[in-house]
């Protein structure tokens, strides 16, 4: 067969999670797979030496322009040229257009939620916005066109069937893995080098922040606030993602910025190959988001042997299992009691250490890999 995966974003530097699934993918791709042919469609960009062509793969890059522009318009004309049999877009959207087999990725459907007057005047980025508007205008005439559906969970294939009365047949779950690079850290030269070069502190707790609503950030900070408070210890926050500004914006939304400004250390983007070490040196990592697809970030901390908390909602549950202490993420309070216990009581915090570790060997790329490729062969078993 000839295969057609879209991947706009791969060669970006700051890749995000579709980005990332979709590098996984191919890379555990081309390890499984040498007999049938693919071409990769990226956009051009500074990160070109992610991925290499091989005897197989082919990486076709389309040049630039707008996203909806490069999808709808030059993505559906270069996988006709390269006559590929099917085509799979890999980041919840795809051409209209499209004369030939489509499997899409569907990651969830967030972008659904809530009314677009009110994702408009949401806290989030106008990127955000923009994407979510994209979606709400097109996802609803992708999911009709496309053969087959993949999502990343068993909730999100639930709320995918329901939302667009489908045959659940039709959707297919593939978890995501973890990156074989996340483990445990213990090499002092390359801990050090990473403390230095985002000047973090001996103790600190962890999270992923975002201006996104549904990242909760803001729960997070006055949690974190009300345990320093009562426990008066020198700790940190680390946040990874939030520049000063959209800091200073948050906390002035919540009235602690005089409370917590020197409390919080931010690292700005954080490199792959820096993460398994952020994780490694932090105590606690703290992902109570409102909402999410998947949420890999929960097994990449318990794949480094960072105890995890996240929330009792959407997909989490499903990833955690019971290897993460669960919260209500609407609960400032909650957050805060369960940061107390697990700082608090050495046996839960070593228990959910040992219980991540379990746990995050049940996600694999390969095996991600293996599933989607099985969908593929459907479409030349069937002859379409």
């Amino acid at each position: 067969m000839r295969i057609g995966i879209e991947a706009q974003r791969l060669f970006r530097p700051h890749k995000h999670g579709m980005d990332r699934v979709a590098l996984e993918l191919i890379r555990s791709l081309q390890k499984i797979d040498k007999e049938n042919e693919y071409f990769i469609f990226v956009k051009p960009d500074v990160d070109n030496k992610v991925v290499f062509s091989t005897d197989n793969f082919h990486i076709v890059e389309i040049e630039g322009g707008a996203y909806p522009i490069w999808e709808q318009f030059k993505l559906p004309k270069l996988a006709k040229a390269h006559n590929c049999d099917i085509l799979h877009c890999t980041s919840n959207t795809a051409p209209l257009a499209l004369q030939m087999p489509l499997v899409t990725t569907l990651h969830d459907v967030i972008f659904k939620e809530g009314s677009v007057l009110e994702q408009l005047t949401s806290s989030a980025s106008w990127y955000q916005k923009i994407g979510n508007l994209y979606r709400r205008l097109i996802v609803n005439s992708i999911v009709k066109k496309s053969q087959r559906l993949i999502t990343v969970s068993n909730f999100e294939r639930q709320n995918i069937s329901k939302i667009y009365k489908l045959d659940s047949s039709k959707i297919q779950t593939v978890h995501n893995g973890v990156n074989e690079c996340f483990k445990a850290v213990v090499d002092n030269k390359a801990r050090a080098k990473v403390k230095q070069k985002y000047n973090l502190p001996e103790h600190f707790l962890l999270h992923l922040g975002n201006t996104d609503p549904r990242k909760n950030t803001a729960r997070v900070l006055k949690a974190f606030y009300m345990y320093i408070y009562v426990y008066t210890e020198d700790l940190k926050l680390v946040l990874v993602g939030l520049n000063e500004s959209k800091l200073s914006t948050i906390l002035k939304s919540i009235d602690l910025e005089e409370e917590l400004s020197d409390k919080i250390i931010l690292t700005g983007y954080v490199v792959d190959t820096d993460l398994p070490i952020l994780f490694s040196l932090s105590e606690l990592f703290l992902f109570p988001s409102l909402r999410e697809g998947f949420g890999i970030p929960i097994i990449e901390a318990m794949a480094c042997g960072t105890p995890v908390i996240t929330s009792n909602t959407s997909s989490m549950p499903e990833v955690a299992g019971d290897a993460a202490c669960l919260v209500n993420p609407n609960s400032t309070e909650n957050i805060y009691e369960a940061i107390a216990k697990v700082r608090s009581d050495k046996n839960y915090k070593n228990q959910l250490t040992e219980k991540g570790l379990a746990r995050y060997t049940k996600f694999t790329w390969e095996n991600a890999a293996r599933q989607v490729l099985g969908i593929y062969q459907t479409f030349n078993h069937n002859n379409i």
